[in-house]
C-alpha cells in the first residue's frame, strides 16, 4: 500500500517494494482498499528483499513492526534508512467487516504518514 501511495503522488517517483516473507502475491483485501481509493496496486508483486541487497538507494523504509527488526543490513549504498512502522492487516483476526475495517485503517495510516514523507523528504528537495 505504501508503494501505491507513494507512486500516486508522483508519478516519475521510482519505488520498488519487498518484504521480509514475501509470498509472490498481493494481498486481494490491500488491493481492494486501495482500489476505494482510485489507487490499483494489483500490477504489483511481492519479492523478496534479497532481489533489491547490494544496490544504491535513496531510501529504505520498513514498515511493518517486525520489519525494521528482521530486515537484513543492506550491503552497498544507503543514503537514508528509515522506518514508519504500521500494524500488519493481514493478521487481523475476527469477522470480515473487522478485518476490513482493519485494512482501511491501515491504508489511511499509511497515506497520512507516506505524504508526510513525500512532502518533507522528497517534494520539498526537489
Amino acid at each position: 500500500m505504501a508503494h501505491g501511495f507513494l507512486q500516486s503522488f508522483d508519478k516519475n517517483f521510482q519505488v520498488f517494494s519487498a518484504g521480509t516473507n514475501a509470498s509472490g502475491k498481493l494481498n486481494e483485501t490491500a488491493v481492494n482498499v486501495m482500489k476505494e481509493k482510485g489507487i490499483d496496486i494489483s500490477h504489483h508483486t511481492s519479492d523478496p528483499i534479497e532481489k533489491y541487497l547490494g544496490k544504491e538507494w535513496d531510501y529504505v523504509i520498513t514498515v511493518c513492526g517486525g520489519a525494521n527488526e528482521s530486515c537484513p543490513a543492506f550491503i552497498g549504498k544507503v543514503k537514508n534508512r528509515l522506518h514508519i512502522g504500521f500494524d500488519d492487516p493481514s493478521h487481523a483476526k475476527g469477522t470480515d467487516e473487522f478485518i476490513l475495517s482493519e485494512f482501511r485503517r491501515i491504508r489511511d495510516e499509511i497515506k497520512m504518514e507516506f505524504y508526510k514523507f513525500y512532502v518533507e523528504q522528497i517534494k520539498n528537495h526537489l
